[in-house]
């Protein structure tokens, strides 16, 4: 008897620097998650803070361990008896003057059981956009992989989407999950062809929940969460607004797309 699929659901959010006003409708869209039958919720990068400038973060930071967003996930991820992933909030770091830029993620008991600190930072300079995380994150070092009911689960976040180095040293791994906040430029030329390629080439689940639209900063992000199955197949898809995504992680098709193609097991190059 093959083992049950399991529901997995993406929010998408256009976060602001106001995080009480961000936490009340991430709670508003987990719930709605939570009522389709979502047994894993993921959250976008900087869903707690998308601040007026870069260094805003810094003063938000949070010690690990306590604060109002670790503690506001915790709480809600007891709430709702599911897996909650956080994807991202500002965590103390050695400099003073930077974060860790960390997914922490949550088991249904309200209990952390995973953190990713982000590794690859962005840096893009095209006309009068240009960003570049170094000046207020300092990066991580560690891949990380959770188990849960689904099988084991890989933690990314948005430019590490680029460097499929990290994905293969996830090992065999059920479902990715990639948090993000892609500009709407290079979220326009690069964003579901990069997520289908990681589907593709580790024959598993990708879950990425993206912020969207306009934000009072001035970002424009590019949204489109989605979730692609074994085979490259964008299953679901929210182009814009607040939302979620959600849809079913199926062990069958997971085995059967290994089976029929078993290109993990033609690996030469390590």
């Amino acid at each position: 008897m093959s083992a049950p699929a399991f529901r997995v659901a993406a929010v998408q959010m256009t976060s602001t620097p106001e995080i009480a006003r961000n936490l009340d409708t991430a709670a508003r869209l987990i719930a709605q998650a939570a009522a389709q039958g979502a047994q894993l919720v993921a959250l976008p990068e900087y869903f707690c803070l998308m601040g007026w400038k870069d260094e805003d973060k810094v003063k938000q930071r949070e010690a690990e361990g306590s604060g109002v967003v670790q503690e506001f996930l915790a709480r809600t991820a007891k709430q709702h008896g599911l897996w909650l992933v956080g994807g991202t909030l500002p965590l103390v770091a050695p400099e003073t003057d930077k974060v860790k830029n960390s997914v922490l993620v949550f088991n249904p008991q309200g209990e952390r059981v995973a953190r990713y600190d982000k590794i690859h930072l962005f840096n893009f300079k095209k006309g009068e956009e240009s960003y570049d995380e170094a000046r207020t994150i300092s990066s991580g070092a560690d891949v990380i992989t959770f188990d849960a009911p689904c099988g084991r689960v890989g933690l990314s976040v948005c430019y590490d989407l680029r460097f499929p180095e990290l994905y293969r040293a996830m090992g065999a791994v059920s479902l990715i999950l990639v948090p993000a906040a892609f500009t709407a430029t290079t979220g326009r030329a690069h964003w579901e062809v990069l997520l289908r390629a990681r589907a593709i080439e580790n024959q598993c689940y990708v879950l990425a929940p993206a912020q969207s639209g306009h934000h009072p900063n001035g970002r424009h992000t590019y949204g489109h969460s989605m979730l692609i199955d074994p085979w490259g197949v964008v299953t679901q898809v929210l182009a814009e607004g607040e939302g979620v995504v959600v849809g079913d992680i199926d062990p069958q098709l997971l085995s059967t797309v290994r089976s029929n193609l078993p290109a993990l097991r033609h690996r030469v190059i390590r």
